[in-house]
């Protein structure tokens, strides 16, 4: 990947600047009301025809049933979730051995989530193996293979509370291999921590060298994450030197940059994941606090902005496990990315089209009557048949479900390609939990990064760094949305051999 004209900044610019162009038989004018758990309501005014005069009786029973949906959705949430803390879901991400699992085991540790029973076990079982050092990463790292090779291999959850919210942490993998992985707990962040390896020389081979620093960073402000936390680890490896961590800085400040990160959502932080220092408790090694006196890392996550979430539109949910229930049915888990979803509610699993009932819907292995929009929930469903439901899969409102595509118009943003991109060009999507070979057939427009406005029309080819709108076929239906229908569910990321090419946001459905 290169870092010229990144990804998810000009895809959006180019798609609002293209739908300002388009002409709307029907406008819709939301008058904002935010709660205040950080969630917007958009409150429909008109569903007047441009340039006409009043609503059509048809018109107007929508906009009464679209403002009962959203008031109704509004006092629900208000009822379950208006004395609770605000929900961030947070992803951690780097190359591997930059520390990440050991960093957040540690801060876990410190903030009392594991008990000292639990502590002196891992540190007794890692000192038998000669690999003391991973007993705060073992809190996160829970399969025997990811213990004895010392890296992350799925992505792990975990669940704590600072002063004013709820975080859920996804520890991601860093090795090259299980980037599939990373990619599916990014989609779910609103937030990420970035941590890298000051030891002089590890540093350069993760962001230099053709590690994943860069594509780590690059996926998720692709995937929609604007606020980056970057942890700046293992410093206590070079005496805490300020010359060590501006060196860092300044070079990650120029590629963020041109990630499309804004530099005031940008925080650099000093730490020691394996010593504590600076991750909970202020600094307090004198070469430290010599020059810094800023955040430590939880001051940081406390301050990371809640996202405003889609509770007033279509219940969305991707299902990123499936499994066997401890009483009866079998479970989904995953993360709500629009409305939301009560016990008793009937739901339609797509693409199969299953229609099945909520029998119950867990958080944190506690049962709730209602889940939002930002949600990580279980669900347990009863009338779908289990081999009808995988990971990947999309649970949708049965009055309002997502749509089917076999064909997909998708602009995109090419990062490095070995071979140029042609008709005929294979790659593997990337939607939320969803892998699903596709096939660019058609290659419809170049376009300017900045604007968006066509360049060339029909190109033969696209080569590195350009911007362009193609479409994707399918061999079977996917449930997928158009980015300005519903942002959360209208990215996608395209590989091909283990190598991210590009990312794109849906901007139509061609064959559903």
């Amino acid at each position: 990947m290169t870092s010229s004209g990144i990804g998810d900044m000009l895809l959006e610019k180019s798609e609002q600047l293209k739908q300002q162009k388009e002409k709307v038989t029907i406008t819709v004018t939301p008058a904002t009301k935010k709660t205040t758990k950080g969630f917007e309501i958009n409150s429909p005014k008109s569903l007047t025809p441009s340039g006409s005069g009043r609503n059509s009786p048809d018109d107007e029973a929508k906009l009464m049933k679209a403002k009962e949906a959203i008031r109704n959705a509004r006092e629900l949430f208000e009822k379950e979730r208006g004395e609770e803390k605000q929900q961030v879901h947070l992803v951690i991400i780097g190359h591997v051995d930059a520390g990440k699992s050991t960093m957040m085991g540690h801060l876990l540790y410190d903030l009392g989530n594991v008990p000292q029973r639990v502590m002196h076990k891992y540190e007794q079982e890692s000192k038998k193996i000669g690999k003391q050092s991973f007993m705060y990463a073992w809190i996160l790292d829970e399969t025997g293979e990811e213990r004895t090779r010392g890296i992350t291999m799925d992505c792990g959850f975990q669940r704590f509370e600072t002063p004013t919210k709820q975080i859920t942490l996804l520890d991601a993998p860093g090795h090259r291999d299980f980037i599939p992985n990373m990619i599916c707990g990014a989609t779910q962040a609103d937030c990420s921590i970035l941590v890298v390896d000051a030891t002089r020389g590890e540093f350069e081979t993760g962001f230099e060298q053709g590690g994943q620093t860069r594509e780590h960073a690059l996926l998720v402000r692709s995937l929609g994450v604007s606020q980056i936390c970057v942890a700046v680890n293992k410093l206590d490896n070079e005496n805490w030197s300020k010359d060590r961590f501006d060196d860092i800085v300044g070079k990650l400040k120029i590629f963020l940059k041109q990630a499309g990160f804004k530099e005031s959502d940008v925080t650099y932080i000093p730490c020691s994941g394996l010593t504590g220092e600076n991750l909970v408790k202020p600094a307090s090694v004198k070469e430290l606090t010599m020059w810094y006196n800023g955040p430590t890392l939880l001051n940081v996550v406390d301050n990371f902005k809640t996202p405003e979430r889609s509770i007033d539109k279509a219940f969305r949910m991707s299902v990123s496990d499936v499994y066997k229930g401890l009483t009866s049915g079998f479970c989904l888990s995953g993360r709500i990315a629009s409305g939301h979803v009560c016990v008793n509610d009937k739901i339609i699993v797509c693409p199969s089209k299953e229609l099945g009932q909520v029998k119950n819907l867990t958080i944190d292995e506690m049962p709730v009557n209602a889940a939002f929009a930002g949600d990580q929930v279980s669900v347990t469903l009863s009338g779908v048949d289990a081999s009808n439901v995988s990971i990947g899969s999309i649970l949708s409102d049965v009055n309002n479900p997502v749509p089917l595509a076999t064909k997909i118009q998708v602009r995109i943003i090419v990062f490095n390609v070995k071979t140029p991109i042609t008709i005929g060009y294979p790659v593997l999507l990337h939607h939320h939990s969803l892998v699903e070979p596709a096939t660019v057939s058609k290659l419809k427009a170049q376009l300017h990064k900045g604007t968006g406005e066509v360049i060339k029309k029909n190109p033969r080819v696209l080569g590195n760094n350009s911007c362009a709108l193609i479409e994707l076929s399918f061999q079977r239906p996917i449930a997928i949305e158009r980015y300005s229908d519903l942002k959360e569910m209208g990215r996608v990321m395209l590989r091909v051999g283990g190598v991210t090419i590009a990312a794109g946001l849906v901007t139509d459905i061609v064959n559903s």
